[in-house]
């Protein structure tokens, strides 16, 4: 199977928040935003597999400050890392300055797609090749975050998780 560059899963969207978006405090509701993360991630897991993908755990989700009523909202998501059926999801969401046009980033989220066939079995991803130093760095943090999330689920045991443990090793030094 044909290894792939981050940059080949790279998708992204704008949105403009409306009434309809809002709480009571003229902020983009939360759920709204979970959304609108999961369909860009989506389509940046389907553009690394080529397959049909589901969402299989929303890893993190930061929501760091307010997105107001009128905002312009970016999302920008990219594959981080893959392993034989599952990609993890990087997603950055940016906010236009109404004044300078300048985004700037405002919350962020990590989600894990599963490729599957036509009858819902977990299939084959291709191998992902990360470029930038950023990508370098998810890619290296998401095989720690996927062994925490297998031994959180008793998938895996602590000894076995060869990533974490040399992160306490280090800080033990």
């Amino acid at each position: 199977m044909k290894v792939k560059l981050a940059s080949e899963s790279a998708a992204t969207s704008t949105h403009i928040v409306l009434p309809d978006d809002t709480n009571t405090l003229g902020n983009l509701m939360g759920g709204r935003l979970m959304y609108w993360m999961d369909v860009i991630a989506a389509v940046a897991a389907h553009r690394h597999s080529r397959r049909v993908v589901v969402t299989a755990s929303v890893n993190n989700i930061s929501f760091n400050q307010p997105i107001k009523l009128g905002d312009f909202v970016t999302l920008e998501a990219k594959v981080s890392r893959s392993f034989n059926s599952s990609m993890e999801v990087f997603i950055e969401v940016l906010i236009d300055d109404h004044k300078t046009g300048v985004k700037k980033k405002c919350n962020e989220a990590i989600f894990t797609f599963v490729a599957v066939d036509q009858l819902g079995n977990a299939i084959e991803v291709p191998e992902l090749k990360p470029e930038s130093d950023v990508e370098k760095q998810r890619y290296e943090a998401a095989l720690r975050r996927k062994q925490l999330s297998l031994i959180l689920a008793g998938r895996m045991k602590p000894k076995d998780a060869t990533e974490l443990k040399a992160i306490f090793e280090d800080l033990a030094e």
